[in-house]
């Protein structure tokens, strides 16, 4: 991808959530990987919070974040594994309105060269709930940095091309403005 110095940079309202038994705000190194990445990518942390491996606490905090106009992305770390705790994909999964399936494609790929086949154990996951990226990344900073350094960081930048979310993100909702133009019944979109 190239950086396209003639656009501006949009800054975005981005919520970070852990999900973790064990983890405070205290010894979060993911998420303080995460916070550091996207403020000094020029984005604002729009809300920072810890869940438990809990579907319901997770569900909560992501469908609220969604839903409100001060968020814009919502970046989880946590939950991603296979143990019996690791929920985060049951969790997110049946909200999106549409997956994402190329981004855990490209996560793994770069994932594959660091740790190699290791990156099976994770089921990094992404979507789309209420026109919000919402991105679930394991719980490690590791893999906290390569998911910004090597997707994120580049399609939550405007000024990258050939393409990036940030200038389809007023598009997210054309379903429901279709919708209420034919009469049909629509949600409100996103303020």
């Amino acid at each position: 991808m190239a950086l396209d110095s003639a656009r501006t940079f949009v800054p975005l309202k981005i919520a970070v959530l852990t999900v973790s038994d064990t983890r405070t705000l205290a010894d979060d190194r993911s998420g303080d990987t995460l916070v550091a990445r996207l403020t000094e990518a020029g984005h604002h942390l729009a809300a920072r919070q810890i869940a438990k491996d809990d579907i319901g606490a997770i569900r909560a905090c992501v469908e609220a974040w969604a839903a409100s106009a001060d968020v814009d992305v919502v970046i989880t770390t946590g939950g991603t594994g296979f143990t019996g705790r690791d929920v985060t994909p049951e969790a997110l999964e049946p909200l999106f309105d549409k997956r994402m399936d190329g981004f855990s494609i490209v996560f793994h790929r770069l994932s594959f060269d660091k740790i190699g086949t290791s990156t099976i154990q994770s089921r990094a996951t992404a979507g789309l709930i209420k026109g919000t990226f919402v991105f679930a990344l394991p719980g490690s900073p590791g893999a906290c940095r390569d998911a910004w350094d090597g997707i994120l960081a580049h399609q939550l930048d405007y000024r990258f091309k050939p393409c990036n979310f940030v200038e389809i993100m007023p598009r997210l909702d054309e379903h429901l403005k279709r919708g209420a133009a034919s009469g049909q019944p629509a949600s409100a979109p996103k303020a």
